[in-house]
């Protein structure tokens, strides 16, 4: 058995926030099995490691006995998330739902146990809502608060267009705790206003207001931005394993420790020890190892994950990626990205500026793996695994 302040130290590992702390530590020493809620809307088929954030939360707490109830915003797909958005946002269409949904539950099964996960979609009880239920749902919150929210309030001052149909998803969202009668609800730190509006609306339902936990946007490959696709700085569930292990050796050092709290299943004390080793000596390069198969492994297999450092190369036709790239760093001098042939010849992987030109010419330029094409210009403040040819391939660190 766990015990409460265990549970509670586990449950907020790489938090940051919960509301009411005091509220869910009565729910523990009560000894009651929580409905634990996270909502995703289907708006893209593929997810990738920022995604699992609140993912791996969840299995925490059904590691901890609790019940999962993993919320498919089908309903609220097609009215479009506005969090975050300086524009309306174009709704999905049913088909794009249904189908996004379905690769949706594909991969998040491969971190939470299918027999004690429920699957649910908000479309279940929102499509039964009749006009009048709607404009009763709507009557429970006022403009004046709708516009408190940071996105609706900075698109109103700047005289940007707000849909009328925005003011519903926070709602929507907010209802979905009720129908679900959910006790804890996990979001990112940019949902906190639709997670607090299940708290609400739970309170004038007559139920027990539901606990926050808010997780933080992972940081992309890059260590800068949040991750993601359109920057090219992810790493997608659904990669292959050579291609995953490869992404996750290039992070920067300084994400390590960052990735393994979040996205890691070993215990606070196993990190802490590595954390140790490296302060003591230890090439971090050898832990980013460690970690990158842990997560290879848990999207592939063992085998997968034994092998990834043999198969990172096999995504190119230069021959095998060696476990210790040597690192190059380079100064971009102020610059916010270089063309790939000044970063060839600046880290030395070819002699001038002639030698990056044929070296692109004949296609043998690989960054992180994927060919790279003669105009690609690499954003500064990164690390990448290049390739110029068979024999070249170094670690650059863009300064």
């Amino acid at each position: 058995m766990t015990s409460v302040q265990d549970a509670l130290a586990l449950i907020k590992r790489g938090a940051e926030e919960l509301i009411v702390e005091e509220d869910l530590v009565k729910k523990l020493e009560a000894g009651k099995r929580l409905r634990v809620k996270a909502g995703f809307d289907p708006t893209a088929p593929d997810l990738h490691l920022g995604h699992t954030v609140l993912i791996n939360k969840l299995k925490q707490f059904q590691d901890l006995g609790h019940e999962v109830l993993f919320l498919i915003g089908d309903f609220t797909g097609m009215i479009g998330d506005p969090t975050g958005k300086s524009a309306t946002r174009p709704p999905l269409t049913q088909a794009q739902v249904e189908q996004n949904a379905q690769t949706y539950k594909e991969q998040v099964f491969k971190i939470l146990d299918p027999e004690l996960t429920t699957v649910m979609f908000n479309s279940q009880w929102m499509s039964e809502m009749s006009a009048a239920d709607m404009i009763k749902l709507a009557g429970q919150y006022t403009v004046a608060r709708m516009l408190e929210r940071d996105d609706f309030s900075k698109r109103f001052k700047g005289e940007q267009p707000i849909a009328i149909h925005e003011f519903l998803y926070p709602l929507v969202q907010g209802y979905d705790s009720v129908a679900m009668k959910a006790d804890v609800e996990l979001g990112g730190t940019d949902q906190k206003f639709n997670l607090l509006m299940g708290r609400t609306l739970q309170k004038s339902a007559g139920q027990e207001p539901q606990t926050i936990l808010t997780m933080p946007l992972l940081e992309g490959l890059d260590g800068v931005q949040k991750m993601s696709k359109s920057l090219n700085n992810y790493v997608g569930v659904s990669d292959a394993p050579g291609e995953m292990y490869t992404k996750l050796l290039s992070m920067p050092d300084a994400l390590i420790w960052r990735y393994f709290e979040l996205l890691s299943f070993k215990t606070s004390k196993e990190i802490e020890a590595l954390r140790a080793e490296v302060q003591s000596g230890r090439n971090p390069q050898e832990v980013k190892d460690l970690f990158a198969r842990e997560i290879v492994e848990r999207f592939h297999d063992k085998e997968a994950a034994d092998n990834a450092h043999k198969s990172a190369g096999n995504r190119v036709s230069l021959g095998e990626i060696p476990e210790n790239v040597p690192e190059v760093e380079v100064d971009a001098e102020g610059q916010q990205e270089l063309p790939i042939s000044a970063v060839l010849r600046m880290a030395g992987l070819v002699k001038n500026g002639a030698a990056a030109k044929d070296v692109l010419g004949r296609g043998a330029v690989f960054v992180d793996g994927q060919k790279v094409e003669p105009s690609l210009k690499i954003r500064v403040r990164g690390k990448f695994v290049i390739q110029a040819g068979k024999k070249k391939i170094a670690r650059v660190i863009l300064k």
